[in-house]
């Protein structure tokens, strides 16, 4: 196992601890959401009683696999504990997310969360967000306008595609990875964003996180709280 993912695996194993009987939980995506994802399977598996929503159908199908169950938002009001990754993590909380292209859904279930834990490597614990490029998902119809108001924003957006396609994700929207180098002002530029026609919604998730897990390469942890 190559260093980071030993550091992605000693954090999401650590944020499993927090897991408790009877919670409902949500299950992120991501390379390092996977290793509380499997750590959780085997939570379920000695007989602990929980249930779970899924940010993706990635990750939903990972926790079917491992016997964690599955249900429905109409069965919930609230989600006691989300366990999830970032893409970027400054020393405020405030995050990137959306590289694996789950945002829409990620931030759903961010925001009907009492408590979410974001867990990452180090490499991801950075002083200014923005290195990693902004996804900002958007609804086909007319995308190039929106790309285009992006442009006059300075966004430098390039459309994500993969294996030589637009990427669509599980929402049907396609995604503007969007290059900062340096967001100065997180909160006015999602307002910013969110203002344009055709935008969905954007990958900073700036009021969310209340506990920070970063893995090391050692296998080591350290835990944040606010």
């Amino acid at each position: 196992m190559q260093q980071q993912d030993l550091a992605k695996k000693a954090a999401g194993e650590k944020a499993a601890e927090y897991v408790k009987p009877g919670m409902t939980i949500g299950l992120g995506t991501g390379s390092t959401a996977y290793y509380a994802i499997m750590r959780i399977g085997k939570l379920v598996r000695d007989g602990m009683p929980l249930r779970a929503v899924a940010t993706s159908e990635q990750s939903e199908q990972l926790a079917k696999e491992q016997g964690i169950p599955i249900i429905s938002f109409s069965e919930i009001d609230k989600i006691d504990l989300d366990i999830d990754g970032a893409d970027e993590v400054d020393e405020h909380f405030r995050l990137i997310k959306g590289g694996g292209g789950a945002l829409l859904r990620e931030k759903i279930v961010a925001a009907a969360s009492s408590q979410m834990i974001v867990i990452t490597d180090e490499s991801k614990y950075v002083k200014h967000l923005g290195r990693f490029p902004l996804p900002v998902e958007i609804i086909p119809f007319a995308w190039e306008l929106t790309f285009k108001r992006l442009i006059a924003l300075d966004a430098a957006p390039v459309l994500r595609t993969r294996d030589g396609r637009t990427f669509v994700t599980d929402n049907g929207n396609y995604i503007l990875d969007c290059h900062y180098e340096k967001i100065k002002d997180p909160a006015g530029l999602h307002q910013q964003l969110n203002d344009i026609p055709g935008v969905v919604e954007n990958g900073l998730f700036l009021h969310y996180a209340s506990r920070l897990i970063i893995g090391y390469a050692d296998g080591s942890v350290k835990s944040l709280s606010r």
